[in-house]
């Protein structure tokens, strides 16, 4: 196994009952020092792998290693792993010293080692002066520093965090977002880390693993998963995407023409697509142009504006392209709403190079 490979899922399979599997044959590598998201709707499998790896459950089938040692026998306390979860669990009697002492007076550490470690951590999370507080005292976010630091102390080279702000409101979160990457770095430990929001994951994640009813449509950095989603569940689940349904009218040279009710769409071919068969194609909200001068892209068309949403930085611009309903385009603010109004007749296009055509998905509403 290569040095920098730190942890392996080889062929791994979850099930609970025998029949229906949760995690269908996992291969994955997590890389030394990385941080490496598991992202995906409830029920897509990612925090039964994480819990595989913490050893809380024990897979059905295939291998999972640490330092290319197998750990399916090894007892969760005996991996060597440091654990964060979304309800922090502290012990409430304890005092937050009390608390990250705990897995260290375990590991048989003595008082004196024991206490310059906890000072150490409690440093690390930028909580120094609060050894002496109970859990009880402090706000969310400290709790959860509180539970990272526990996670540190005795430090792991490998920690796993599943979704651990899940419980804090929306700034706390952004907040604590850019600690626990600060923390990472600054130590250079192996984290592997589960949320089903993408934004977290955009923001955190050297890499992103897209799990999906059990598997990994894509793994990739998160520019990546942006900028040049595979599949038409990646396209939709990562940021917004205009997910168009059609059939391949032509191929040539890495593009091709594809039929949406009788308007052909010029599109980047993504997918192994043939003449006839169907596609799903993505396009970036921001990626379209609305008003300007004719000819500036491959796809041009006329449409209708149904509705607009003032965001502040933006309007979110949704249209009618013939067939084609909800179709939505994102114009930066910088002369103010009025230049587009509702039932305005546009111009509006985007480059072929924007428009990836992807294997067909089912068409569901792209708000969803």
């Amino acid at each position: 196994m290569p040095a920098d490979v730190h942890v392996v899922y080889e062929d791994v399979r979850k099930s609970y009952d025998g029949s229906t599997w949760v995690v269908h044959g996992l291969d994955l590598e997590v890389r030394r020092g990385e941080f490496l998201t598991l992202l995906g709707p409830s029920g897509s499998g990612k925090t039964t792998c994480l819990m595989m790896l913490a050893g809380f459950e024990a897979a059905t089938e295939g291998t999972i290693r640490i330092d290319g040692e197998s750990v399916q026998d090894l007892p969760p306390d005996k991996r060597g792993i440091g654990v964060v979860f979304q309800n922090y669990a502290l012990f409430p009697h304890m005092s937050v010293a009390g608390n990250l002492a705990f897995p260290l007076e375990v590991r048989g550490m003595g008082p004196a080692e024991r206490a310059e470690r906890v000072e150490r951590a409690l440093r690390l999370v930028r909580l120094e002066g609060m050894e002496a507080r109970r859990p009880g005292q402090l706000s969310g976010g400290q709790q959860q520093r509180v539970a990272i630091a526990r996670a540190l102390v005795f430090e792991p080279e490998l920690v796993l965090m599943d979704e651990p702000l899940g419980a804090l409101d929306r700034r706390l979160r952004e907040e604590m977002q850019y600690e626990i990457r600060r923390i990472q770095r600054e130590l250079g430990v192996t984290v592997v880390y589960v949320t089903h929001d993408q934004q977290e994951a955009m923001v955190l994640s050297d890499r992103v693993a897209v799990f999906n009813e059990g598997r990994i449509e894509q793994i990739d950095p998160p520019e990546v998963l942006y900028e040049e989603p595979e599949r038409a569940f990646v396209a939709r689940f990562i940021g917004e995407n205009n997910l168009v349904h059609g059939t391949v009218l032509a191929l040539h040279d890495g593009f091709c023409d594809v039929d949406v009710g009788g308007v052909a769409v010029r599109a980047a071919c993504i997918a192994p697509l043939k003449v006839g068969e169907p596609t799903t194609m993505a396009i970036r909200p921001e990626r379209v142009g609305v008003g300007g001068p004719p000819d500036r892209f491959a796809n041009e068309f006329e449409a209708t504006v149904d509705d607009i949403t003032f965001l502040g930085d933006h309007l979110r611009v949704s249209l009618s392209i013939g067939e084609i309903k909800d179709f939505v385009a994102k114009i930066p603010n910088v002369t103010g709403q009025g230049g587009v109004l509702e039932g305005d007749r546009v111009r509006l296009g985007w480059a072929a190079l924007n428009c990836r055509a992807l294997e067909a998905a089912p068409q569901v509403p792209t708000s969803q």
